[in-house]
């Protein structure tokens, strides 16, 4: 074999390894999720990430052929470290509403639940912008619960914590009168748990459309519209094909993809 013939049989293979090696790191999808809102994400004593976002997320890579990375992140730093690509999409029980919307697309919806207040068994509080005026709520900062809270209960004492674990940590404890977050997520996270014997949900369910938007979707940066349309067809077809179905039933006595209201 000639010099000239080598060095293009070279350079043709060292093309060839460059497109596959490129290929194959295309096909890992690096997935945005927070790890402290169980039941939805949540870690392990030995830390695995665990819950329904963590199988929906790993499902959906199955069902695209494409190999899932899980990027934990803090919530506040979430969208932010989706926009700087350190990470691929966000699936972390975030609701879509038109304020988000302004920075990130989203999927259609993959569940939609209701929020609702927990405070002490027997409070005498109530629902209400006078109940809870002056009353110390804690929620979670930078979602949907600060935004509601802020427009709907503006007299009450806003407390805003970093996870929602330490929103419950504090009211088990007495240092907050009421909490606001997502129904299912303050059932199967604290009221089922023993530390929030003697709490309850107070009230009914929490709504505005402005605030709460249309259900949970999986957040992508702004113009990756074969991205997002792969997300709307996996989200799709994982529910036509029971997939869906055998993730929920793991978690929730009810499917939650359709429950009304926002989270």
């Amino acid at each position: 074999m000639g010099l000239r013939k080598l060095a293009i049989t070279v350079a043709a293979g060292a093309l060839a390894l460059g497109l596959a090696t490129q290929a194959q790191a295309e096909d890992v999808l690096r997935i945005g999720v927070e790890g402290a809102y169980p039941p939805f994400s949540s870690k392990t004593a030995s830390g695995e990430l665990v819950g329904f976002d963590i199988e929906i997320a790993m499902a959906l890579c199955d069902q695209m052929g494409r190999k899932c990375e899980l990027v934990e992140q803090d919530w506040d730093g979430i969208i932010p470290a989706l926009l700087a690509k350190k990470y691929d999409a966000i699936i972390a029980s975030m609701s879509i509403t038109e304020e988000r919307k302004k920075r990130v697309d989203f999927s259609e919806k993959y569940y939609n639940t209701p929020a609702k207040f927990v405070a002490p068994e027997n409070s005498g509080l109530s629902d209400t912008k006078e109940s809870l005026a002056g009353k110390r709520v804690g929620v979670q900062r930078g979602t949907v619960h600060q935004c509601y809270m802020e427009k709907i209960f503006p007299d009450s004492e806003l407390v805003l914590y970093g996870t929602q674990e330490d929103v419950f940590q504090d009211l088990s404890a007495g240092r907050i009168d009421a909490q606001l977050s997502d129904s299912i997520q303050a059932l199967e996270g604290f009221l089922a748990q023993d530390a929030g014997k003697g709490f309850a949900f107070l009230g009914g369910d929490q709504y505005d459309a402005e605030c709460y938007g249309e259900g949970a979707g999986i957040a992508i940066r702004k113009g990756e519209d074969k991205l997002r349309a792969a997300f709307n067809d996996a989200i799709k077809a994982i529910r036509d094909n029971g997939t869906y179905a055998k993730i929920n039933a793991k978690y929730f006595d009810f499917d939650i993809y359709g429950a009304p209201a926002g989270s």
